[in-house]
């Protein structure tokens, strides 16, 4: 049966730079053009998370050797960051459906804004990694200076900034248009530009990042989505995480999730903010399903062959 399906883009399929980033895209591309050849209607999110930080990284870099050269806002940075994720990953998926003959459904990549509260309590307490992993002792050297950082789901420390829940997408107009016209829409990358609407009525960026699995649910949401997939690095949601005990879930129910996250079965900047985004959706839509799983696996999740589906 054909579905309308949100799905978020986990860093696996991205890579963590340019290199990694090309390559990995034809691999993703593969998956979701099995899901178009099976009929389904797709609208995909990606994350940015190295790629903001090294754009951010690249400015300051650039405004310390040239002063001619500005430190962009992080609301420009995603904004970039949209754009050029957005080229590869439509390169590559209108490519891998030429291949197979599939010519009737263009990709096209939506510079996407997302409202944000500016008295989000977010912006006091900056917890949203980006930009490169690094050692403690260079992570001590940023921190001495005033620059924010955590350690990231024992994978190393990085930067940090306030990560701030979206309210409203602002071109969600644009990208039913394009649903309507057959096409594939890339939105809301990295989890949109956050912006804030002040009291001269304009939107104007904020120094933030929003996370791609809350702005995905979000999408999911407004579009009356039947699904949300959310890809990440691992076949199913797990409780007991790297314990010998470790138990992986087919069925997840908005109750065994709220009392999974009481007992902090999941990892905060990791599992958590995934299986939070699930529970937004299906809260919201009860009659759709959310499905966390691995990017290869994602066929086989739709078919409830693996993955853990989350249902209200």
């Amino acid at each position: 049966m054909k579905k309308r399906i949100v799905i978020a883009l986990g860093g696996n399929a991205l890579g963590d730079n340019l290199k990694e980033q090309m390559d990995a895209v034809k691999t993703t591309a593969k998956a979701i053009a099995d899901l178009v050849e099976a009929g389904h209607e797709i609208v995909l999110v990606h994350g940015n998370g190295p790629q903001v930080g090294m754009i951010n990284n690249a400015f300051e870099t650039a405004s310390k050797a040239d002063w001619h050269f500005p430190v962009l806002p992080m609301s420009v940075c995603v904004a970039l960051s949209q754009g050029y994720i957005g080229y590869d990953l439509q390169n590559a998926l209108d490519r891998e459906l030429y291949l197979r003959g599939i010519k009737n459904n263009p990709v096209a990549t939506i510079i996407t804004q997302v409202e944000v509260d500016p008295n989000d309590p977010a912006f006091k307490n900056p917890t949203k990694p980006v930009g490169s992993f690094m050692t403690e002792a260079e992570a001590e050297k940023l921190k001495a200076q005033g620059v924010p950082v955590m350690e990231d789901a024992g994978r190393g420390w990085r930067r940090v900034v306030a990560s701030p829940m979206p309210m409203r997408i602002i071109e969600i107009e644009s990208i039913k248009a394009l649903l309507a016209a057959g096409q594939i829409p890339i939105a809301a990358g990295g989890g949109g530009i956050p912006v804030v609407l002040w009291s001269d009525e304009q939107f104007h960026g904020a120094y933030a990042v929003i996370d791609k699995d809350f702005a995905s649910a979000k999408l999911a949401e407004a579009l009356n989505a039947d699904m949300l997939i959310i890809l990440t690095a691992v076949e199913k949601v797990a409780i007991n995480f790297g314990k010998s005990n470790q138990r992986g879930l087919d069925i997840l129910s908005a109750a065994e999730a709220e009392k999974y996250i009481a007992e902090n079965q999941f990892a905060k900047g990791s599992m958590l903010p995934k299986v939070q985004a699930a529970l937004s959706f299906v809260r919201k839509n009860p009659s759709g399903t959310a499905l966390i799983t691995e990017l290869k696996k994602a066929k086989e999740g739709i078919e409830g062959k693996t993955g853990t589906k989350i249902i209200a």
